[in-house]
């Protein structure tokens, strides 16, 4: 049987730039090559892309903090509406390449929101994960945060304030409204970047700032007292649940550090220590929230559990991190789906959401 070709689509012009390279560094270590032929483009901070060497793409790829994308000469663009050789490669001799299916490994804004899910619709290309809505939905915490209150999904308190609505932001009405401590969040940032926890308003004022300098749109959370639970959730008409784990953080909340750069900032838990009647109504409600946020494929589903068993939804992550510490490879492997395997059902799905949306094009063109 042909191998298809996979395009491992990585880096991005975000702020999870890095979080990207160490996430694409394992999926492709980890994809089955007796399977797959595999074509790796990396997106540099400044959105340019490029065609990549297969053994020789990254540089200090053993430190996250130093991790970088290595620059090629042969620059790359998608063309649209073909149904084959849709990559243009431009260097010291321009050529084509076939792409079977795109496998986005983008985190943050311009990878994970919908931008690159609508132009590999306009390219005619398969891809790994929710489409265009459902990425939107999933990076927009506001917008998330609407429709699972609509679901009748529990979800923390919160504040919504835009970048003009600015002077209106007032300490003593948030206190009001969701107590103390307050999280001050970035509405489509994801990897707890621009996130803080603030106890007072001096930390109230710094934290908006820093929120605003990543997005246009900032949310005021309440916080929630509680463990904090996630369940990875794989498919697209019946999606299924994976098991739970706990993340138990080292730190003051999980960080973007405890998440990606340090190993020990928490312990992750596997299965989490819950009743069979808890894990049981997480599995669902993990499922019903992929569904209500328009999701495919695959995503990652984030609660919190108090001590008197309520659940809250935090949010769900769309791309979640493949990283040698994230969670969304760990559960599905300790619920019985290696990661070879995990990928490469990640790819079929991709093809079946393809095939049907294709199916029905063809009805009316």
């Amino acid at each position: 049987m042909e191998k298809k070709n996979i395009a491992i689509l990585f880096g991005g012009n975000s702020t999870e730039h890095e979080v990207s390279l160490q996430s694409a560094k394992n999926v492709i270590g980890a994809i089955d090559k007796e399977k797959y032929e595999i074509t790796l483009i990396g997106i540099d901070k400044d959105g340019q892309w490029y065609l990549c060497d297969n053994e020789d793409f990254l540089v200090n790829e053993h430190n996250p903090k130093e991790i970088k994308l290595k620059h090629t000469e042969i620059s790359v663009v998608l063309q649209q509406g073909k149904v084959e050789q849709q990559l243009l490669c431009f260097g010291k001799t321009n050529f084509t390449k076939n792409i079977d299916v795109v496998f986005p490994i983008l985190h943050g804004a311009y990878g994970e929101d919908g931008t690159v899910q609508g132009l590999l619709k306009l390219a005619n290309l398969p891809f790994v994960g929710p489409s265009l809505l459902g990425s939107a939905i999933g990076m927009d915490k506001d917008v998330t945060k609407r429709l699972l209150r609509d679901a009748g999904i529990p979800t923390a308190k919160c504040l919504t304030y835009k970048k003009w609505e600015q002077d209106k932001i007032d300490f003593t009405t948030a206190v009001e409204e969701l107590g103390l401590p307050i999280f001050v969040k970035p509405a489509n940032l994801g990897s707890s970047v621009g996130i803080n926890k603030v106890r007072n308003e001096e930390e109230f004022c710094k934290a908006i700032q820093e929120a605003f300098a990543f997005d246009s749109k900032i949310l005021l959370e309440e916080f929630i007292q509680g463990q904090e639970i996630e369940c990875a959730v794989l498919g697209n008409e019946a999606p299924k649940a994976s098991i739970l784990g706990a993340v138990i953080p080292q730190q003051d909340f999980y960080s973007y550090d405890a998440k990606y750069i340090d190993d020990k900032g928490a312990k992750l838990q596997i299965p989490a220590e819950l009743s069979s009647e808890l894990t049981y109504r997480m599995q669902n409600l993990a499922k019903k929230a992929f569904q209500v946020l328009c999701c495919e494929g695959m995503a990652r589903v984030d609660f919190f559990l108090t001590k008197e068993s309520a659940i809250y939804i935090n949010e769900i992550n769309t791309i979640p991190g493949f990283t040698a510490i994230s969670m969304y490879p760990k559960l599905w492997e300790y619920s019985g789906i290696a990661y070879k395997d995990l990928i490469d059902k990640l790819i079929q799905l991709a093809l079946e959401r393809y095939q049907r949306e294709e199916a029905i094009q063809k009805k009316y063109f």
